[in-house]
């Protein structure tokens, strides 16, 4: 199976990256699944239902969050009628929808899709990740009823994801963590076939501060007072991610590669 996994939409610059490239990568790559976070697509802070419905017209099969997940109030209601869209496990007992999710694939191949929020640097105390994966890590062996896994690791600290990515060895197909906006060039097969690379990157404008017009967050470096709200920036954005290809039978990754398509960090295409 042929799988794409793009970074955090941010903001327009982000979206617009989405609906210029995904569309004709989607066709070149002969793509059977893509997954999209979406966690900045709106402003910067959570998605819209709006926006939501663009990026799976520019074919994401699915979209996932984070710890802005619910910034954007429309998706306490949208996410519970579009299953497409999943938030992390542990974000909150009490939020809407699900942070796992099964997705047929062409051929009718299923593709579990989850994600967990990171604990290490994060500002709230969430629950323990792991423990949130590993039932439903379980329940779907590679394999079994599911021929890939996807995880999705929204954190801050770089030694956490990585942990992650051996704790899911040989249990996902890809491991790939988001949140920190700046693509790792750890890109990787671990040892018992499970894809990783400890950030995918952002699909944003990299001439920026991770996505933000770079002069409020300057300014709050240099003199440690706010003046304004951060705001996305809206030069050329770059699409960055991952692209697996996955055994149908065993469900580990045989091919990985780092995706940077447009924009300041353009390079050669998977």
């Amino acid at each position: 199976m042929k799988c794409l996994f793009l970074g955090d939409v941010m903001g327009r610059a982000g979206r617009a990256a989405i609906t210029t490239h995904l569309p004709r990568l989607r066709e070149d790559w002969k793509l059977d699944f893509v997954v999209v976070n979406g966690e900045n697509a709106t402003s910067g802070m959570g998605l819209s239902g709006g926006h939501a419905k663009d990026i799976l017209a520019a074919g994401a099969d699915c979209i996932t969050l984070g710890d802005h997940a619910f910034d954007q109030k429309d998706m306490f209601g949208f996410i519970e009628n579009e299953p497409r869209v999943i938030r992390p496990l542990n974000i909150s007992k009490a939020a809407p929808g699900q942070g796992a999710r099964i997705f047929t694939a062409p051929g009718g191949r299923k593709v579990l899709v989850a994600q967990a929020l990171g604990q290490v640097f994060m500002k709230h105390p969430y629950d323990d990740p792991f423990s949130a994966l590993d039932p439903i890590l379980k329940s779907h062996p590679l394999g079994g009823m599911v021929q890939a896994v996807i995880v999705d690791f929204h954190a801050e600290a770089t030694s956490e994801k990585m942990a992650m990515g051996h704790y899911c060895n040989g249990r996902a197909s890809l491991v790939v963590g988001t949140h920190t906006h700046v693509p790792t060039a750890d890109t990787m097969i671990l040892s018992n076939g499970t894809a990783y690379q400890t950030d995918a990157g952002m699909c944003g404008d990299y001439d920026s501060v991770i996505g933000m017009d770079k002069a409020e967050p300057l300014r709050r470096f240099l003199t440690h007072i706010p003046k304004e709200r951060f705001s996305p920036a809206l030069g050329e954005a770059t699409l960055s991610g991952v692209y697996i290809e996955t055994d149908d039978r065993t469900g580990r990754a045989t091919v990985v590669r780092a995706v940077r398509v447009g924009g300041k960090l353009s390079q050669a295409t998977a």
